[in-house]
């Protein structure tokens, strides 16, 4: 129990600081990118809206819980499905910082490879999703509340015409937005995945998976044992360095790297919500698929050019101060809890 309780600590650690700087993100998508920006950037069910989520995606230091009121946002100011799952896949697989540790830790050629496989598998997803034509429920868009308010009808425009908020006030409104309506619709999903995440920890040790070798059948279980955890990109850097040392072929740790980061049980759950079934298949579909090729491809470069990764690996540090982690798991905690206290706050008043 005490290493199951160390390990959801670590994770939620890990994930605070990212999912922090994901909701002001979204906060900020909020406040400051119209929708009618968004639709050109990345409206409509073309291969480029997809092509360009995923390069806007990739440079964004954003893990995969991180990503997800990032996402959230775009999806409720009108980006579709396919654009989201795009923009959702490739921030969370590669990033300024995985990218650094990745040439420390993993070398040159894993440096290399990792952005580029995480890109090529955004794109291949969002690009199957272009073609689910089954009704999902649609984008709720940012600024607008839900049916019978007064943006239902004409006047919210007439009056936000006229009274626009200041550019402190606005960025403020947008932020307060992200850590309540969305950071509620993420918090349960988030909670389950992390706990899930520290079981899996705690029963099976990463480096256990190096005795199942290189070929086909390690990369499945690679992927199988990626898909439900939460591991962030820059956090799963060591364990991949660990899994190239142990003699796992750099193919199948690419798998690791790409369907790691890019799923999760609180990702899962939120596309099914916001985006239906249908989606969500595809999401995982596209993963896996994009996943195994490229891992087999890489593999066959490694072999072809004659590539020694091990050789390459070097140590690093740590990527963040404790400080910064736990002042935001303190913040995502007050923030999580509000709505608890809220009711409890309401009930003391009404039985007073």
């Amino acid at each position: 129990m005490t290493r199951f309780l160390s390990n959801l600590l670590d994770l939620y650690l890990d994930a605070a600081p990212w999912l922090v700087l994901g909701l002001v993100a979204a906060g900020l998508i909020k406040a400051w990118l119209p929708a009618d920006r968004l639709n050109r950037w990345l409206g409509g069910n073309s291969f480029w809206a997809v092509v360009k989520a995923a390069l806007i995606g990739a440079p964004l230091p954003l893990c995969s819980c991180g990503v997800l009121p990032a996402a959230l946002g775009l999806r409720r100011a009108g980006a579709s499905r396919g654009t989201t799952l795009s923009f959702l896949i490739a921030t969370p697989e590669t990033g300024p910082d995985s990218v650094a540790l990745s040439y420390a830790l993993l070398g040159p050629f894993m440096a290399v490879i990792r952005p580029l496989a995480a890109i090529i598998s955004a794109v291949f997803t969002g690009f199957m999703a272009l073609f689910v034509r089954k009704a999902a429920p649609p984008p709720l868009p940012l600024g607008e509340a839900s049916a019978g308010s007064c943006c239902s009808s004409g006047s919210c425009a007439q009056a936000e015409e006229t009274a626009q908020p200041g550019f402190l006030a606005r960025t403020w409104q947008g932020i307060a937005y992200a850590f309540t309506d969305i950071l509620d619709d993420l918090v349960t999903w988030l909670a389950i995945g992390l706990l899930l995440a520290a079981l899996v920890a705690t029963l099976v040790p990463p480096l256990a998976m190096a005795e199942w070798g290189s070929g086909l059948d390690a990369k499945l279980l690679m992927l199988l044992a990626g898909i439900p955890v939460y591991v962030c990109a820059t956090a799963s850097t060591p364990v991949a360095a660990g899994l190239l040392l142990a003699g796992i072929s750099p193919g199948t740790v690419l798998v690791f790297l790409l369907a790691g980061p890019a799923t999760n049980i609180a990702t899962i759950g939120v596309i099914h919500k916001e985006m239906g079934r249908a989606v969500t298949m595809v999401y995982l579909l596209g993963i896996s698929l994009a996943s195994l090729g490229l891992g087999i491809i890489t593999d066959i470069l490694v072999n072809t050019l004659d590539i020694d990764v091990v050789a390459e690996l070097n140590s690093s540090g740590e990527v963040l101060p404790l400080w910064v982690a736990a002042a935001s798991g303190v913040l995502l905690l007050i923030m999580a809890m509000r709505p608890l206290w809220l009711r409890v706050k309401g009930v003391g008043v009404e039985s007073s």
